[in-house]
């Protein structure tokens, strides 16, 4: 039998399946022979590659192939130097995915270390302590507060018994848990109140179970094993790397053989044109790329490092610039997971409460005015008994308050505490007797007595019970019977404070009158005085709301995913502006009946989901990547890491997150702060905005130097550039100012244009064209610039050489200006850049240096120019820049008039 159907079953039935005995457990010699069947209870690791297998892998890219090609080429050329520089790409490329992919893999270490390392168990009759690892099937284990649950369990026997799901269900409290059957069919993981799961924690009560699985046969188990079977999702930007590079073998390879084939049916020397063509090859690709992309990607981490976002993985920096959904988990990342009463209601006025989390700060607002209350009040009284009837500590550490105890509990300690009403200020009180909270009664009461020897019964539990044991109300500062209308009003506020998803709870008392002696919690719990209600919730956190609008306006929808309760998760995904008129709220069960046709055609217009397990999570992150989206999935459980793993780009939670969540994630927010990733898709964006301007840098340099052999070998004219002048500008000049627009400033409209679609090329809005019609425009006046020099001295070819080197440097760096905008040099400031400025003043330095220092002029074949010269190269080299630019001026005052 499946682990989610033994709720169904009774304790006989359980311990009849099982074959175990409900009193002596197991045997020794039965132990021994289960566990042989069933193995260790420990989560299982898949047969893991070697690593040296994934250090290889590294250099199966295509990419990576086509850099040690040219590595080839540059040493047989002689040019060490740039080999060198190839080489040394290569191998910082590799190492850096291999210890990315090595790293990737410790999701289930992770998770190993949330299940149990001790257990009780009952074993011949008699309660051991034995290691969690050796529990079996059938085994009776016992746990109490702060136990860890080591393996998958039907509860036999609850007492108070609260156990802490949030990691695997997403249920913002601790759950109470009952030893009786569930009747119901399918019921989500949240509400199998009868089921105790490994790696949960038991915050107060005890209980007994029934060990039903054990190790990979757990729910635990079932998240482990998806986290190991989710393959990781390519980014964008490797995809059209990959795409870029195939490109550009092909291009680069046709045209240098069309260079050299023309050369040589010119009478050209086929040896120096085969020198000519392999350097225009190694020019052609631009090795630089990878590392340039890997430059910009780590600059960006430093970056978002500063603004609390922590990288796990480069390339995911560039895929959040693109993500079109954020798939967020509600409990500790929308909201503060942190119980917060939030209203009151006492003597038929209802009282706002401010503040958040645990912190002392806040006031009360009575009718919207401030204040606190008068002592003798009935708003007082009803912080007393917060404080009395409650288990719950305030602790500070480093500043930052907490509590310890159940969450409930906790916020209404807190609440007392923003009252003046503290565990001190009520040491007066003594307790005598508690009666705890159980699933029957719905309440808990304690009898406390002060030091005159007056007793006291403070109660609290569920409005509608409490009510009913309650013959009298406090209105006023008076005890007065309570009235039939008093009751309508008192149930009608719990249903409306209950349809704003807050969790309600009613607080009474009576004093005891002397002589009379309370024995059971009947005697204590009836003739009760009803003083108000508590209304509490998890708050969303304070400024989720304003990043989520931004997300929205860049075109980024936000969808919560929760195992919280639908009407709760309802209520905040209004509050924050999640959830639009219109937009639709499933649970588990609907998207379990959901057929995937009918799920596909419904899940763009799907904005909450709860109630839901790790299966529909991953299911929910497939449909949309399915329907074309980037999907970023956050979250900080143990049951998201799956889903977290598999999306585009996983986000988990630095605080709060746990390590499972952590390890599978690509993004880890240091503050928790949902608004972090609004930041993150910026800096996501600015990136692959950068990189596009580098790429077109690059490429637009790149033809304009093949044009330039192109043209003058159709033409029959003599080799404007020879191998070194080629090899030169491809090492210096494309790679300093290339490296400088990987830092490039963000253009003002960031974020307020819609996501790229994760199909979309690198060269599409024009990108293409600009590299063409710029390379064009660069290969022409540097030929232009050589015919001119060589027709004024024919026997010159040395200086119409020079001329069209220097010609070609200089066009690249004052295109390099125009490559910072999507629009035309003119829109932005050229010294905003200051590594931009940096760059090509040491560029334009080097190129001094080749021409005019004697020891390199013969190595690079140039001769001194003079001032003339320098006038008609600059004024060539400024062409391609400045004229489009004014073309793009009169175009844009054009469209302005009309």
């Amino acid at each position: 039998m499946e682990p989610n159907q033994w709720y169904n079953l009774t304790v006989q039935e359980c311990m009849d399946r099982m074959q175990t005995d409900l009193v002596k457990g197991l045997t020794s010699k039965e132990v021994e022979h289960r566990l042989q069947q069933v193995g260790e209870n420990m989560l299982q690791e898949k047969k893991k590659i070697s690593p040296w297998v994934i250090l290889l892998n590294q250099f199966k890219d295509f990419m990576v192939l086509v850099l040690l090609a040219a590595t080839l080429i540059s040493g047989l050329l002689g040019e060490f130097t740039d080999a060198i520089t190839i080489i040394a790409i290569v191998v910082i490329n590799g190492i850096l995915g291999f210890i990315q992919e090595f790293k990737a893999e410790k999701s289930l270490n992770a998770l190993k270390e949330l299940t149990a390392p001790m257990a009780h168990v009952i074993r011949n009759g008699e309660l051991a302590q034995i290691l969690a690892k050796d529990i079996v099937p059938g085994d009776l284990v016992y746990f109490e507060g702060g136990d860890r649950i080591p393996a998958d369990v039907r509860i036999i026997v609850s007492h108070g018994l609260h156990i802490e799901e949030s990691a695997l269900t997403g249920e913002s409290v601790p759950v109470l848990k009952v030893d009786g059957t569930i009747q119901d069919t399918e019921v989500p993981l949240g509400d199998q109140r009868n089921m105790a799961f490994m790696g949960t924690l038991v915050t107060r009560g005890t209980g007994q179970g029934i060990v039903i699985g054990t190790g990979m046969h757990t729910e635990m188990g079932k998240i482990a094993d998806l986290i190991q079977s989710t393959d990781t999702m390519q980014t964008p930007l490797q995809q059209r790397l990959e795409q870029l590079g195939k490109i550009l073998i092909v291009v680069a390879l046709a045209l240098t053989a069309m260079v050299v084939i023309a050369g040589i049916m010119h009478d050209h020397n086929p040896y120096q044109m085969f020198l000519a063509g392999v350097s225009l090859a190694v020019a052609a690709i631009p090795e630089g790329l990878p590392a340039i992309v890997t430059i910009a990607l780590a600059l960006g981490v430093q970056r978002m490092i500063k603004r609390k976002a922590i990288v796990r993985k480069l390339p995911s920096v560039e895929t959040l610039g693109c993500a079109s959904v954020i798939c967020s988990d509600k409990t500790g990342t929308l909201t503060q997971n942190k119980m917060t009463v939030t209203e009151i209601w006492v003597e038929g006025m209802k009282i706002g409460v401010t503040g958040s989390g645990y912190s002392l700060k806040g006031d009360f607002l009575f009718e919207g005015k401030g204040g606190k209350p008068d002592r003798t009040s009935s708003f007082h009284k009803l912080m007393e008994l917060n404080c009395l009837c409650n288990n719950a500590q305030i602790r500070e550490e480093k500043k930052v308050w907490g509590i310890v105890g159940d969450p409930t509990e906790g916020a209404l300690l807190v609440a007392a505490a923003k009252a003046g009403v503290t565990h001190a200020s009520m040491q007066h009180w003594d307790r005598v007797k508690e009666f705890p909270f159980d699933s029957e009664r719905k309440m808990m009461s304690v009898l406390v007595k002060n030091h005159r020897g007056s007793q006291t019964i403070a109660v609290k539990g569920a409005p509608d019970v409490l009510l009913s044991r309650c013959t009298h109300v406090l209105w006023n500062g008076n005890v007065i019977a309570l009235t039939s209308s008093q009751k309508k009003q008192i149930l009608e506020t719990n249903q409306m404070m209950a349809g704003q998803a807050l969790r309600v709870l009613a607080v009474a008392y009576r004093d005891v009158p002397a002589g009379e002696r309370i024995v059971d919690e009947q005697q204590a719990e009836n003739r009760l005085i009803f003083v108000g209600l508590c209304g509490m919730m998890d708050p969303p956190r304070e400024e989720v709301r304003d990043a989520i609008k931004k997300c929205r306006l860049a075109g980024i929808r936000t969808v919560m995913i929760t195992g919280d309760h639908q009407k709760t998760a309802e209520a905040i995904a209004r509050q924050l502006g999640i959830l639009p008129k219109g937009g639709l709220t499933i649970n588990g069960q609907d998207l379990y009946n959901m057929s995937d046709e009918e799920f596909a055609r419904k899940v763009e217009n799907i904005y909450v989901y709860a109630r839901v397990s790790p299966e529909h999570k991953l299911k929910i992150v497939r449909a949309l990547q399915a329907r074309g989206h980037v999907v970023a999935m956050t979250g900080d459980g143990v049951n998201d890491a799956p889903a977290i793993k598999a999306a585009n780009i996983g986000i988990a939670m630095g605080i709060t997150g746990t390590d499972v969540s952590k390890e599978a994630s690509s993004l880890i927010l240091a503050d928790d702060n949902f608004a972090t990733i609004e930041a993150a898709i910026e800096e996501g964006r600015t990136i692959y905005d950068n990189i596009r301007k580098f790429i077109r840098y690059l490429l637009a340099s790149n033809v304009g130097e093949i044009l330039v052999m192109f043209l003058a070998m159709m033409a029959g004219m003599p080799l404007p550039l020879v191998p070194i002048q080629i090899l030169w500008v491809n090492l210096v000049t494309d790679g300093l100012p290339a490296m400088a627009l990987g830092v490039d400033q963000p253009e003002g409209d960031t974020m307020k244009r819609p996501p790229r679609s994760s199909k979309e090329s690198i060269f599409a809005r024009g990108l293409g064209w600009k590299i063409i019609s710029r390379g064009l425009l660069i290969g022409v006046c540097t030929l232009a610039a050589f015919w001119i020099t060589l027709q004024a001295e024919p026997d010159n070819l040395v200086k119409a050489q020079t001329m069209a080197f220097s010609t070609l440097v200089m066009a690249q760096l004052i295109h390099v200006f125009d490559c910072r905008s999507e629009h035309s040099v003119f829109h932005r400031n050229p010294f905003q850049n200051k590594y931009l400025v940096l760059s090509v003043i040491v560029s334009v330095l080097l190129l001094v240096g080749v021409i005019y220092l004697a020891p390199l002029q013969p190595i690079f074949k140039t001769v001194p120019l003079n001032g003339k010269e320098w006038m008609i190269l600059l004024g060539f080299a400024a062409i391609p820049t400045f004229a489009v630019g004014l073309m793009r001026l009169m175009i844009d005052a054009v469209i302005g008039k009309k």
